[in-house]
């Protein structure tokens, strides 16, 4: 798994959004039982902070020590210096497995290998992301440019799957179909900006050019932003639920 978010890990616990209630709760009752669920790639454990009151035990998985340093949550909450692809966890001890916004970065194979390890029989996996948000027309043609254009060539390699809005994720389990689900906010622009700064393209064109591209968007978004000072920004939540059988 690469880790590309370390740096910013500060900024991510502040400006990543958060998953709807509703998608969480349909999840969760998905699960054969609620003894403990799985967050891996837990970021700064906002995926395991909406699980945890419905599990007697949370264990949260990441690779950065920068962002588990940011995770913040519940006393029945674990968090664990963990690659997605070999735990700690106890064969077939695992109800739930979720992995927001992180999937793309593993290697599938070996990371199937050890849901279907830790994963009790009739166990719930869950993959859930988000690509780039909506807003209004005059908004989303700088956005679009910014996230194409201006940082496109410097997106890793997978970010593909976000872009092909995870149908071509490899997922060898019994799939069960979800209804579509969607992310709504009011952002301002200093929240908008700081979600972009986020951005692990944005920080590979950091390193490259050694300068901040954000700084282009920002000024971009100055000329068009509504005196209102907040704008609605949509998500279309991606998402991929399977059982082990």
């Amino acid at each position: 798994m690469k880790d590309n978010f370390s740096t910013q890990a500060d900024l991510y616990a502040r400006y990543r959004p958060n998953y709807p209630d509703k998608l969480i709760s349909d999840i969760v009752k998905l699960s054969p039982a609620y003894n403990l669920a799985w967050d891996c790639g837990t970021g700064n454990g906002q995926m395991a902070n909406l699980l945890a009151p419905h599990f007697e035990q949370v264990i949260a998985t990441d690779i950065s020590e920068q962002q588990l340093e940011h995770a913040q949550g519940a006393r029945n909450i674990t968090y664990k210096k963990e690659p997605a692809e070999a735990t700690s966890h106890k064969t077939n001890s695992v109800d739930l497995i979720t992995v927001a916004q992180a999937v793309h970065w593993f290697d599938f194979e070996k990371f199937y290998t050890e849901v279907n390890r830790v994963l009790r029989n009739n166990g719930i996996l869950s993959l859930l992301g988000y690509g780039l948000f909506k807003t209004n027309s005059e908004l989303d043609k700088p956005v679009s440019k910014f996230c194409y254009e201006v940082i496109g060539p410097y997106w890793d390699e997978e970010r593909k799957y976000i872009d092909e809005e995870y149908a071509n994720l490899p997922f060898p389990f019994k799939e069960i179909q979800m209804v579509n689900y969607e992310m709504i906010y009011e952002w301002s622009l200093e929240e908008m900006i700081g979600y972009f700064q986020t951005w692990s393209a944005v920080q590979h064109y950091i390193a490259a050019k050694q300068e901040n591209p954000v700084e282009w968007i920002e000024s971009e978004l100055k000329k068009l932003w509504p005196e209102s000072a907040k704008v609605e920004v949509s998500m279309d939540v991606l998402l991929r639920v399977g059982r082990k059988e």
